[in-house]
Order: structure tokens, then C-alpha cells, then sequence
């Protein structure tokens, strides 16, 4: 192994401005959406249901919010196990934790996937190539997971006007290409393939029952399907990084689709609000490893040490 394969890229001036300008160019977009979107709906509406919302209900949302964590991490270990990256499941949550709060706390800065791979390179000597790859495919699991989720709610909304085979047919042709791409050019990566698209979809299912915790809140007894569904499509949007964590895209696509889906529009904006409050709240979970580091690298071989399980993958 190399050392440029053991050791982070030292940053240049030029990194540093680029960090910079895309910081501030996500706070104009993030703050350009919510100005159409308060334009749209009037902020007081929104703030009056987060007054009078049934807390015991917000509470819970914030409880199958953590639960839906807990999961995305251990759906992350099935994609590190596949490169015989065997990590303490207690680690390996205190790590995701860390990088969910770089991701919603520092958008402009070192990112919370960025951090991990620099660990765990520099940790396990793993070279960053392989640790990218397994993260890059955790995060296209929960993509599949939200089309599958979509396709299923499709059903309960009148208001789109599609046979159901036709986005049934769509999502199966996609899922073929996309595990046949998987298998010809990243086996090593699908080792555990069923088992992680699996968590996928009982992480994505656990974020939908948030949102329905929050809708219950708010006394709704309307369709939830709508909702549902609008909310899953703005986790897509989001994941587009044009904003500081999806703030802004979430109410904005909310918003559009608040007329053609027959939703109250004040209070699909107060859920998209609702669901960035209660990440932002998980997320805080990863300062106490900012201010405490040491307790993060509990677990971790030390930096001279190789695991035999590792000499084998690289």
C-alpha cells in the first residue's frame, strides 16, 4: 500500500475557498426556497400547529426517528462487512452519529460521510476507494427503498394518474439494471445485498410512520397517503446537496404537490419542518463525540495495528 492511500489530502487554498463558496451558495438557495415557500403559505399558520401540537405524539415521532437510526446503522455495517470491514456495532453507531451532526452542523465543511472515510482509512488502512464505495452503496439502498415505498403508496392516491403497473414496471426494470450493474462491476460490494436493501426498507419504512406520528399530532384523520407520498418524494429532492441538509427542498416540493395531491399546504409544510426538527435533534447526539473524541475511538485497533481480517481485502 501506498502512502497516499493511508494518509487525507492535505487542503489547499483552493479547497478551502471552494468549501466556502458552496457553504454560502446552499445558505442563498436554502433561503431563496423558504422565501417561495413562506410566500405560499403564511408562517403563522405553521407556527400555530407546532404551538398546539399533541407533544406525546411528537414525541414518539422523535423516538421511531432514533429507532429508524439505529437501524440505518446497522444497515451500513452489512456494506462494510462486505469488504470484511468488521466494526464494533457500539463504534460503528457513535460514528454514524458523528457524521449525521457534521452533516446537518457543518454542510460547508468535512461532511459526516467524508469523516468516516478518513477514519476508518487512516484507522484500519483500508484504502478510501473501498470505504467510499460500501457508503455510496448504503446510500443508493435507501433510494431503492424510498422508490419501492413510492411505488406501493402510489395505489392509495387517486390523484395520480398512472396504472399502477406502469411505476411498478418502472421500479423492477430499474431494480434489474441496477443489481446486474452491482454484480458485473462491484460484486465484492453485494455480499450482502438482500440483507442490506432489507434494512433499507424498514429504515425508509420507520422515517414514513415518523411523519404519520407527527400527522397524528396534529388530530389529522384526513387521507395519510398523500402525505406519505409527498414526503418520500422530498427525501429524493434532498438528497440533491443544494441546501444546508435538505432544508428548503423538503418544504418547496411539499409545497408543489400540496395542490394536485389535495393536501392542506400549511400543514404539509409544518411536517416537512417537523421531520428536519426531529433530525436535527438526533443528530445534536454526535456533539458529545466532538467534545469527547476519545470516546468515539473506543474499539478502534490502534493506528501501528493491521487486523488479519483486513490484509486480505487490500
Amino acid at each position: 500500500m501506498t502512502d497516499t492511500e493511508t494518509l487525507p489530502k492535505q487542503k489547499t487554498w483552493k479547497d478551502t475557498l471552494w468549501s466556502a463558496t458552496k457553504l454560502i451558495l446552499k445558505i442563498v438557495v436554502t433561503s431563496a426556497l423558504l422565501y417561495y415557500v413562506f410566500t405560499k403559505v403564511p408562517f403563522q399558520e405553521v407556527k400555530d400547529k407546532l404551538l398546539h401540537a399533541n407533544y406525546w405524539w411528537m414525541g414518539t415521532a422523535v423516538l421511531v426517528f432514533f429507532l429508524s437510526t439505529i437501524v440505518s446503522a446497522w444497515r451500513l455495517l452489512s456494506f462494510f462487512n462486505s469488504i470484511e470491514l468488521r466494526l464494533d456495532p457500539r463504534f460503528n453507531f457513535r460514528l454514524y452519529l458523528l457524521g449525521m451532526f457534521y452533516n446537518f452542523l457543518l454542510p460547508g465543511g468535512i461532511g459526516g460521510d467524508g469523516y468516516k472515510i478518513y477514519l476508518l482509512n487512516k484507522s484500519y488502512k483500508l484504502p478510501a476507494k473501498k470505504v467510499f464505495w460500501a457508503i455510496l452503496f448504503d446510500r443508493l439502498s435507501g433510494l431503492w427503498a424510498i422508490g419501492l415505498i413510492i411505488v406501493a403508496l402510489i395505489l392509495f392516491v387517486p390523484q395520480v394518474e398512472l396504472h399502477i403497473a406502469i411505476p411498478a414496471s418502472i421500479f423492477l426494470v430499474g431494480t434489474a439494471i441496477y443489481y446486474f450493474v452491482a454484480h458485473r462491476f462491484f460484486k465484492e460490494y453485494t455480499r450482502y445485498f438482500i440483507q442490506g436493501h432489507g434494512k433499507a426498507v424498514l429504515v425508509q419504512s420507520l422515517q414514513v410512520l415518523t411523519i404519520l406520528c407527527v400527522l397524528l399530532g396534529q388530530n389529522f384523520n384526513g387521507k395519510f397517503a398523500p402525505y406519505l407520498l409527498s414526503f418520500l418524494m422530498s427525501a429524493l429532492a434532498a438528497v440533491v446537496p443544494i441546501s444546508l441538509g435538505g432544508a428548503g427542498a423538503r418544504e418547496a416540493i411539499f409545497t408543489q404537490l400540496s395542490g394536485p395531491f389535495h393536501m392542506n399546504v400549511a400543514l404539509a409544510v409544518f411536517l416537512s419542518i417537523s421531520f428536519y426538527i426531529i433530525s436535527l435533534i438526533i443528530s445534536l447526539f454526535g456533539v458529545y463525540y466532538v467534545l469527547r473524541p476519545s470516546r468515539l475511538q473506543e474499539g478502534l485497533p490502534s493506528i501501528e495495528e493491521e487486523p488479519e481480517h483486513n490484509s486480505e481485502t487490500i
